[in-house]
């Protein structure tokens, strides 16, 4: 549907982490009226509604994505099928109700349980501001392949970790440098450079606010059934230590949730 450029202008000013819903709800409600186009009034109008109802439109978790399959260039690893997973789960957790009893007063948005996941290191949907980022992941690693000396590996690498040995003619990796997004593999015409295993990075912890905090990264790549777990055993650590209501953020210590890696570099 399109919109006037004032009303453009006028969703911007929604809070992000809402906008979704609200240009969805709007797009909504000017259709079942018989618009064709999204003006300003249509939006005022509508944030009115959606702002005095809020607390009925709570579910108590919030779980977004990036582009992923439906256009990003740049996927290491896909979430499409992890993505329905988790949602599942907090379905099935009731996170609205543990809310419910602990927060007094209505709830508003920020009350929710925020899990995002990004395909990619770019991390467009920002994991790193959630309670649950999860960012896909490919190892890279050096095969018996003969390396034709292109740079392509080198070229594509944007964090400048391959570098192309001048007497073995062979790519190495710095692996504490790299970033796992896999654009090496994507781009080596001679397979000297495969992926070793797919996975994902996991960060917990981080929110906006008042008192913002970046999420902090687990070490190593998760498979998706531990991604799965971990999510779980981050509700379960949520319902046990938020008293009243606390974002995960707040009470959550990353050292909680390191444990033994079955997937290694």
């Amino acid at each position: 549907m399109k919109w006037t450029p004032d009303a453009e202008a006028a969703i911007k000013n929604v809070p992000f982490f809402v906008r979704k819903k609200v240009r969805s709800r709007i797009e909504n409600e000017t259709a079942a009226a018989g618009k064709k186009m999204v003006s300003l009034p249509d939006v005022k109008a509508a944030q009115a509604r959606f702002m005095s109802k809020m607390s009925s439109d709570i579910k108590g978790y919030q779980i977004d994505t990036c582009f992923g399959s439906s256009g990003c260039p740049n996927p290491a690893n896909s979430c499409d099928v992890l993505v329905k997973k988790i949602e599942s789960l907090l379905e099935n957790e009731d996170i609205l109700t543990f809310l419910k009893e602990r927060v007094e007063g209505d709830l508003k948005y920020h009350h929710e349980f925020r899990v995002t996941l990004a395909e990619c290191p770019n991390a467009c949907s920002q994991p790193q501001i959630k309670d649950v980022g999860i960012i896909g992941a490919v190892i890279p690693e050096i095969t018996d392949e003969e390396c034709s000396g292109c740079e392509a590996c080198v070229e594509a690498c944007i964090e400048r970790c391959i570098l192309l040995h001048s007497q073995k003619n062979t790519p190495e990796i710095d692996h504490e440098r790299c970033l796992k997004c896999g654009k090496c593999i994507h781009v080596c015409p001679t397979g000297t450079i495969a992926a070793k295993n797919k996975g994902f990075r996991v960060q917990l912890g981080g929110k906006l606010g008042r008192h913002p905090k970046l999420a902090v990264e687990l070490d190593g790549i998760y498979s998706e059934n531990e991604v799965l777990e971990l999510v779980k055993n981050c509700i379960d650590y949520y319902k046990t230590h938020s008293k009243h209501g606390e974002r995960f953020a707040e009470i959550v210590d990353p050292e909680d949730f390191k444990v033994e890696r079955k997937t290694k570099r």
